[in-house]
């Protein structure tokens, strides 16, 4: 008698660890920078340069990428009208996080969030940079779930199967997605003299699995603030949305997997360059986005359940196995609005000039129908006034939101990996100093129901015992208890299902309470 298994690849985080620290330092402006004023605009980024393993604990060497945009102090500036300028610089760290179980050589995953980015002006040569950076690590283990999926005998043995509907990881890996954009100014717009700032952020990325392949699209929302050429040098900014699609070989990968993938964004060098007629105004930039990816795959597989022997004893040795199968696709949107006004009540807007968002969940919990959602937007809106001293400034802001994601079904034993964007924001000016917010958030979710399954490690076979045998009778009348089944009724008698519905001249394997049942025994 052979038990027929098959591996049924599953994964589960094997041990976690969040940490969250501090990073700040004094940064010195380099002399190749003019002196500051006041600071506008900034901008952070993690970077996670190396991770070593060692017993129980992580040690994680990265860091704290950050720009500033800033008005230049008055006579400090190399031209006329240079009036804006910025810098970067990084702030490095090493922290060891302790993490049970995990042992050198293991494969730990670490992603962050900058939970708050504060940069303030000490004078005019030096900055004050302070930052809250979350890590979260996690070591994930992929297993195979050896399961009985049916049985091969030379005597006469009854059993049966279960079906059940399973997420199996098909894919897990990392991958990185280049987008290389180029975008030409405007006719309307003079040549580029040299870039100031830019930014740019993907926004609605969506994933598709597709025949060894997964397909990308979206968008990037970019933003330009160059020096133009000319007498006067006049400060220019040109911001437009560009589409973007690709895709990224995959092999294994089958049109209708589950995508389970995320990605953080990095902005690399943007350059200017000259156009068809030898003038600066083509700008080109490489965006990439970091991929970790899961796929999994859904199946219906037929599990052995149980067994029992004919003319042997026959019994099952079993085990617990977890399993996972998707419960819900979900995925909503919701509008938010703010009111923000200029600290300064005397500045008077004059153009919006740029709007910087970020989504930042606090919260995520599960509620009855759904997943309850909280979290703030950050928001940066660049203006442009009418004083020319000061003719750039930034309204910093935070918009709180609740939502419930909606997922029919969903319960305390799920997985539900939440991802969020904000998905469009616009900013108007609706006062002298005042600016009205509006964007529409986006969140999505599959949900996966986690449970345990008994399945089948290993198939006893003794000899019957005698006794228990010829105490049985030959023919008897059965009556159907209530949850009683014929799978049941056979194995309490040593008699095959066949041959029961045979005897009882039944189609099927359904029996209710009450339902007389002949037995006839083989002898």
């Amino acid at each position: 008698m052979e038990l027929i298994k098959r591996n049924i690849h599953m994964d589960s985080i094997r041990c976690k660890a969040q940490t969250q620290m501090t990073l700040e330092d004094d940064v010195i402006i380099s002399d190749s920078r003019p002196d500051a004023a006041r600071l506008i605009m900034d901008r952070g980024n993690v970077v996670i340069e190396e991770v070593k393993v060692t017993d129980d604990h992580a040690s994680v060497k990265g860091r704290l990428s950050f720009h500033v945009l800033y008005l230049t102090e008055k006579g400090t500036a190399e031209r006329a009208g240079s009036d804006v300028a910025f810098m970067e610089g990084a702030i490095p760290f090493e922290e060891m996080v302790f993490m049970e179980g995990i042992r050198g050589g293991d494969g730990v995953n670490v992603s962050w969030e900058l939970e708050d980015l504060s940069i303030g002006l000490i004078n005019s040569r030096k900055l004050s940079v302070q930052s809250v950076v979350t890590l979260m690590l996690t070591c994930e283990e992929i297993s195979d779930e050896e399961t009985a999926v049916d049985l091969y005998s030379e005597e006469p043995v009854e059993f049966r199967k279960k079906p059940l509907d399973i997420a199996v990881m098909a894919i897990k890996k990392k991958d990185l997605f280049r987008v290389k954009e180029e975008v030409e100014i405007p006719g309307s717009f003079p040549n580029i003299l040299t870039m100031i700032w830019s930014d740019i952020q993907p926004e609605a990325v969506e994933f598709k699995v597709l025949e060894d392949k997964i397909g990308v699209q979206g968008e990037l929302r970019a933003f330009f603030l160059y020096r133009g050429e000319g007498e006067e040098e006049e400060v220019c900014h040109y911001e437009t949305t560009l589409p973007f699609a690709g895709s990224l070989d995959c092999p294994g990968a089958r049109e209708g997997m589950i995508p389970e993938i995320r990605f953080q964004s990095e902005e690399r060098e943007v350059e200017v360059r000259p156009d068809f007629d030898g003038e600066e105004r083509v700008i080109t930039f490489e965006q990439c986005l970091d991929l970790d990816i899961c796929i999994y795959e859904e199946e219906k597989i037929d599990i052995l359940s149980d067994v029992y022997g004919v003319v042997k004893e026959v019994s099952a040795v079993e085990k617990s196995g977890d399993f996972r199968r998707l419960l819900a696709r979900s995925s909503g949107k919701t509008k938010l609005s703010g009111h923000f006004k200029c600290e300064d009540e005397k500045t008077m807007l004059h153009k919006i000039l740029h709007t910087v968002s970020n989504l930042q969940l606090t919260g995520q919990s599960i509620t009855e129908g759904g997943i309850a959602l909280a979290g703030v937007v950050n928001l940066q809106i660049f203006y442009e006034c009418s004083n020319e001293e000061n003719r750039y400034g930034v309204i910093k802001g935070t918009i709180p939101f609740q939502y419930v994601l909606e997922a029919e079904g969903i319960n305390e034993n799920c997985i539900y990996p939440v991802q969020s964007f904000v998905d469009q924001v616009t900013a108007a000016i609706i006062d002298n100093g005042e600016v009205d917010v509006k964007c529409v958030l986006y969140f999505r979710s599959n949900v996966y129901q986690r449970w345990q399954e008994k399945i089948i490690e290993q198939i006893v076979v003794t000899e019957p015992d005698m006794e228990k045998m010829e105490a049985l009778p030959g023919i008897a009348v059965y009556m159907v208890k209530e949850g009683d089944s014929l799978w049941d009724i056979g194995k309490r008698y040593y008699v095959p299902v066949s041959v029961i519905k045979q005897t009882n001249e039944l189609t099927s394997d359904e029996v209710r309470a009450g339902d007389r049942i002949l037995i006839v025994k083989n002898m």
